[in-house]
């Protein structure tokens, strides 16, 4: 019978444990059904063990059992269980489930006092208090023990805890039972209602096989929950296989599935990482605080030792009804190595290596720091080819990469060993001065840069020669904050190139209030534009033989509304550098057009065009649109162009000029005789009219040069068939000499000064009128 009863300690325990594993891994009401199960077949258990001990115990004398008390100690058996397992769901302290345990005994220990209690028999119970203390508190100890190991996550560890409770019941029942002591007495006789043993026993019997049955239900769910196991592991491991990234999939830390990625990336063979710990495998990582779904970087340590970057991210899933940790772990080499070649390609230039706009400024704010807490004065240089765009139309843009290149390595061949030579853009580069001792240092190697970039570089077997001008600015004497520095140096340097090329300047105050000025002035203009604050004057031309005037030059004057009348030397300059010269431009031949068409039908009209509008390739229809919408002839109408504009694209040139005598404008070349003015220019382009430069008239006529050069271009003029007209003529002893040596027309202060509308027409008719 003690056998018997350790055997269903055995099944019962056995039993009880797989369907509470079952109630865990269920959700829902299935879980709460199993969870009762497993509870009432945990008090059965206790309950059936202590009733077969005590069916086999012979007293020697009549006994039985009290149906009341046996009934109550099974009810506190399930209720005390039920209360212990509630209190224990969830709970990760170990002194709490310590003290889980300890109710827990305390619930046997009751069921199994209220049971002997219930054992009646003829005669006296003494108890022996020894025994009693002995078995509770060592029984309550083995049970809180039992609690502790069950909720612990290492599986060899929760597997202690049947045998515990096994051990703890056993304790409990056979101390308690060798403490009683029975002494036959005929005076004690059994109560009426006391079941005799032969009854009780097929009751306990019944429990028992339930039990029995229950168990084998336990075991049923286990082998199927297995197999489920079995069969979704089987199935993601198909599934993880396809995954590109590594898959692990663990029971609490250990890898009990790992794809081949995984393998391939650790370094190790097929099915060597099923039954690793993932803190060998990913030192410092802790899984069980890895937020679920969030991304963390880590380390993995390969088969050879070899630390891998990888991502990881925790997803917890349920296979089978029980839950596992899914990790995906993404190889992060890759991603790590193009963020480098980004972080390059950001912060350097592709063409040349060398720092770019962005990490120079960087490195300039970290110097403006450093001089800020060490007091390191530093400078900034800014550099400028000065041919470089000639070289780039003429030698083609493959040729032009190749000098920055050669430039690159001059620069950093000219620095010291700590300077800093970046590529802003284009052919702007900028250098970075360290532990700057004075300015002499500064200039020294602006010296050096200017003859070094002086030097004809070899390309392709050809000599190229460009130069460099060169601007800077010293920290803190010119400030301190690094845009204001670059800024000043970027002043210094527009100053170097506006002085002639080649040279080197240092910023000064002066130049930021002059390019301070400058800036309003363009935003003025811009507004002027807009606002259509211009107006035009004429200045008549003259027939040298009959003294009518027969052509009037339109000249653009800019009224500001603060600063009254704008020079055009002060403002044409700015336009023509801003791009504003093509909107400009435009207004006055649009202007000059619709003035023109209200004069007398023999004056005509000239315009100047400016290199950049002779350059739009649309200008031969602007030129037609102007002169529909204003209705002026076309023959009314001339064009003056300077000789810069031949040198820029002789082909297109030739083309727009073509287009526009084919419309019938007239073509005049302004400035004669002060640029690069060729005979091949008069014969190959379709000039109407040559103007004389009134450089050349101002000396007349006493200076003999002066004279032979004006008499010579007349004479050319005359010989191909063109039109002379003399610029400046201011005084009559001029007038007499142009007049003299047979040009067609005059132009100049001496016939007059331009004029607004109102005043020209009013000359003209006075002119007419005499």
């Amino acid at each position: 019978m003690i056998l018997l009863a350790a055997g269903v300690c055995i099944v019962g325990v056995y039993g009880s444990f797989s369907v509470a594993t079952h109630a865990a891994r269920s959700e829902g009401r299935a879980a709460a059904v199993w969870a009762c199960a497993s509870i009432i077949a945990s008090g059965c258990t206790a309950w059936a063990t202590h009733m077969i001990g005590l069916l086999a115990f012979r007293p020697g004398m009549p006994a039985g059992f009290d149906p009341y008390l046996t009934a109550l100690s099974l009810l506190v058996a399930i209720a005390g269980i039920g209360i212990s397992v509630a209190l224990a769901i969830g709970q990760r302290s170990r002194v709490y489930r310590f003290l889980i345990g300890l109710l827990l005994g305390a619930s046997v220990a009751a069921l199994h006092y209220l049971g002997e209690a219930s054992y009646v028999v003829a005669g006296t119970v003494a108890w022996d208090p020894q025994l009693l203390a002995l078995s509770i508190p060592t029984s309550l100890l083995v049970f809180g023990t039992a609690m502790v190991v069950t909720g612990e996550r290492r599986r060899d560890l929760r597997r202690a805890g049947a045998p515990l409770l096994i051990a703890a019941i056993a304790i409990l029942h056979f101390c308690g039972m060798a403490a009683m002591t029975l002494t036959f007495d005929p005076a004690h006789l059994l109560p009426p209602e006391a079941v005799p043993p032969e009854l009780m026993a097929p009751v306990v019997a019944g429990v028992s096989l339930g039990l029995l049955a229950l168990a084998l239900v336990g075991l049923r769910l286990t082998l199927n929950f297995r197999a489920q196991v079995r069969r979704d592991q089987e199935r993601l491991r198909e599934l993880a296989s396809l995954a590109v990234e590594g898959l692990a999939v663990c029971d609490g830390t250990v890898i009990t599935t790992a794809n081949r990625s995984l393998e391939r990336l650790s370094g190790l063979g097929a099915g060597a990482l099923n039954g690793r710990d993932l803190l060998g495998l990913f030192p410092g990582l802790d899984v069980t605080a890895l937020p679920e779904r969030e991304e963390r970087e880590a380390e993995l340590i390969g088969a050879d030792g070899q630390r891998v970057p990888v991502r990881v991210l925790r997803s917890d899933v349920r296979l089978g009804g029980k839950p596992q940790t899914v990790l995906a772990i993404r190889d992060q080499r890759e991603r790590l190595q193009t963020e480098s070649r980004m972080r390059l390609l950001a912060f350097s230039d592709a063409l040349t290596g060398l720092p770019n706009r962005s990490h120079f400024q960087d490195l300039v704010a970290l110097h403006a720091a450093s001089y800020r807490e060490h007091g390191h004065a530093f400078a900034i240089l800014m550099l400028d080819l000065d041919r470089f765009k000639l070289v780039n139309d003429t030698l083609g843009h493959g040729l032009g990469d190749t000098l920055l290149r050669k430039t690159a390595q001059r620069l950093k061949a000219a620095l010291g060993v700590h300077d800093i030579v970046a590529r802003l853009g284009g052919d702007e580069f900028a250098i970075l001065q360290v532990d700057v001792a004075g300015s002499e240092a500064t200039d020294a190697l602006a010296t050096r840069i200017i003859e070094l970039m002086g030097r004809p570089f070899l390309i392709d077997g050809m000599l190229v020669n460009v130069g460099a001008s060169v601007g800077a600015a010293f920290a803190p004497m010119d400030g301190i904050d690094p845009d204001q520095l670059l800024r000043n140096a970027d002043l210094a340097l527009y100053k170097a190139k506006t002085d002639g090329k080649g040279t080197f300047r240092r910023f000064e105050p002066a130049l930021d209030a002059r390019m301070q000025a400058r800036r309003g002035l363009e935003a003025d203009l811009r507004r002027a534009i807009v606002v259509q604050e211009f107006e035009l004057y004429y200045q008549p031309l003259v027939d040298a033989r009959t003294g009518r005037i027969n052509a009037a030059e339109a000249l653009v004057r800019w009224r500001h509304p603060d600063r009254g009348l704008v020079s055009p030397a002060e403002f044409i300059p700015l336009a023509e550098e801003t791009g504003l010269i093509g909107p400009l431009g435009q207004w006055v031949l649009r202007t000059a057009c619709v003035q023109a068409a209200q004069w007398p039908v023999h004056i005509r009209v000239a315009v100047n065009l400016s290199p950049a509008q002779f350059r739009d390739v649309r200008l031969a229809d602007t030129v037609k649109a102007a002169l529909a919408a204003s209705g002026l002839s076309a023959n009314r109408l001339e064009l003056e162009i300077t000789e810069g504009v031949l040198l820029a694209d002789e082909e297109r040139t030739l083309a727009t000029l073509t287009r526009l005598r084919a419309a019938g404008v007239g073509i005049s070349m302004d400035d004669f005789g002060t640029g690069y003015s060729s005979l091949s220019y008069l014969r190959r382009f379709p000039f109407d009219k040559i103007k004389v430069d009134q450089s050349f008239v101002r000396q007349l006529p006493s200076d003999p040069e002066s004279a032979a050069i004006v008499r010579a271009i007349i004479t050319m003029g005359t010989c191909l068939g063109m039109s002379i007209t003399v610029e400046g003529v201011e005084t009559a002893e001029q007038f007499a000499f142009t007049t003299g040596e047979g040009c067609d027309q005059v132009q100049g202060y001496h016939v007059s000064r331009p004029l607004p509308l109102g005043e020209f027409l009013s000359f003209v008719d006075a002119r007419e009128a005499a």
